[in-house]
């Protein structure tokens, strides 16, 4: 049924469950007049009975069954449905009616009060067997009494052929009426199939409507929009990404072309050529390290970043990276703080390029005179880096996205610095997420801090 529209099979059900309400409806109604018919006639029977024994049973011989025959007749005879035949011990008919009816000698023997069904050609009855005792006769005379339930049984097959012609009949309405009824409730969702086909790459900012959109479909569209949402925000991310890597590599291919185009203008001596060459061999470098910073970020989003874990004393990394800045730091003033410790399970090798990312960009941002401070904390559940340094403090809208390749907090696009190609904090995000933790920033009255929280291992 998978093949089938949606349609068909909503169609398909509500045929279906129609068709088994009516059909235990039916067969129901039929069971409850067939008992009750069968009730009334073994009511009938049982006061025929109960008549005829205590007619039978004041009798004081069966040489007196004679006068009682006027009263048995006017019992037993005046109904032409009914059948009635009186017989003695010995099985000779007393008394039957109609005269020419013979009751099968099978149901002499039958139990007291039990009805029983016998078929005489294209006629049906139901009787009952009862045995009076007589006075003066060790065994008892034998009275058999029959309805003739032909029409009720005629009846009953009609009602049958009926049912089963109304139920098919039902079961076409049905079938029209179910594929109406799925194809207008389902309308909404062609709307919604419409509107997500008519979306493309350039339509990304559109939105579905869920205003007039069903309750059990507005889940649905609201998901879809958040999709959208999603796809729009990754569009836009890979336009910029695209055009940053543009602008980032403009710059030392314009250098480069521009010292070799100089120098082979004319003739030079060999120290004129050895300079271009030096010149060109750090934009090379530059160019280097922002394809091997993509190559690392490409692999983290493909989870192809696999630390080691061997246990790691942040405190040691930290303080040797800041002896490595320590000279850089002591030229412009800068002090450089840690407090705390802890360890984790890492790969010290990411994780020195991660905090030396960190400290480098406190570096580049603190202003002369200023302390960085580098605080760590660890708990029972998790362990904390924080690097802290003044400056400008960096608008809240901004946090988010400052782990983005490329991202620039000023509003205007600018090319990088000869140092500083804008993946420094994409690098860490990798870094840290690939050994199961967080990083985030927060900035306020003018102090920036970067968080690195490692769980426990």
């Amino acid at each position: 049924m998978n093949k089938f529209s949606l349609t068909t099979r909503l169609s398909v059900m509500f045929m279906l469950v129609v068709i088994a309400v009516l059909t235990v409806a039916g067969l129901s109604f039929n069971y409850l007049c067939q008992q009750h018919f069968n009730s009334l006639d073994q009511q009938t029977l049982l006061e025929k009975q109960q008549t005829s024994q205590s007619i039978l049973g004041v009798m004081p011989s069966i040489g007196a069954f004679d006068e009682l025959k006027p009263q048995l007749q006017a019992l037993l005879g005046t109904n032409q449905d009914l059948t009635a035949v009186i017989s003695d011990s010995s099985g000779k008919v007393l008394f039957a009616h109609p005269a020419a009816m013979n009751i099968p000698e099978r149901f002499r023997d039958a139990a007291s009060h039990q009805v029983w069904e016998w078929q005489n050609q294209e006629q049906m009855f139901r009787g009952m067997t009862t045995q009076v005792a007589v006075a003066g006769q060790e065994k008892p005379m034998t009275v058999m009494i029959a309805l003739d339930v032909t029409d009720n049984m005629f009846l009953f097959e009609t009602l049958k052929w009926w049912l089963w012609i109304g139920l098919l009949i039902c079961t076409v309405v049905c079938a029209g009426l179910g594929w109406v009824v799925a194809h207008r409730g389902l309308r909404p969702l062609e709307q919604v199939t419409r509107a997500a086909a008519s979306i493309s790459a350039n339509s990304l900012k559109e939105r579905i409507p869920i205003a007039s959109i069903p309750s059990e479909l507005r889940q649905l569209v609201c998901s879809f929009n958040g999709m959208l949402a999603r796809l729009d925000d990754a569009f836009g991310r890979l336009s910029n990404y695209s055009a940053d890597i543009a602008h980032e590599l403009r710059t030392p291919v314009s250098n480069l072309m521009t010292h070799t185009e100089v120098v082979l203008s004319k003739k030079r001596n060999i120290e004129d050529y050895e300079e271009n060459l030096y010149s060109n061999l750090e934009d090379f470098k530059r160019m280097s390290r922002m394809i091997d910073d993509m190559l690392f970020l490409a692999k983290a989003d493909n989870g192809l970043i696999t630390p080691e874990r061997e246990w790691v004393a942040l405190e040691g990394v930290v303080d040797t990276l800041l002896e490595y800045y320590g000279l850089l730091a002591d030229e412009r003033g800068i002090e450089l703080e840690l407090s705390g410790s802890g360890s984790i399970q890492g790969d010290v090798l990411m994780l020195h390029r991660a905090i030396s990312n960190l400290l480098s960009n406190a570096l580049r941002y603190t202003p002369q005179g200023k302390t960085i401070r580098v605080q760590l904390s660890q708990s029972d559940s998790s362990t904390v880096l924080t690097v802290e340094n003044p400056g400008e403090t960096i608008p809240p809208e901004h946090l988010e996205k400052l782990f983005d390749r490329f991202y620039r907090v000023h509003p205007t696009r600018r090319e990088g610095s000869q140092s500083n190609a804008g993946l420094g904090l994409a690098i860490i995000r990798s870094i840290i997420e690939a050994h199961q933790g967080r990083v985030w920033c927060t900035s306020a009255n003018g102090r920036t801090a970067f968080h690195l929280e490692f769980p426990a291992p």
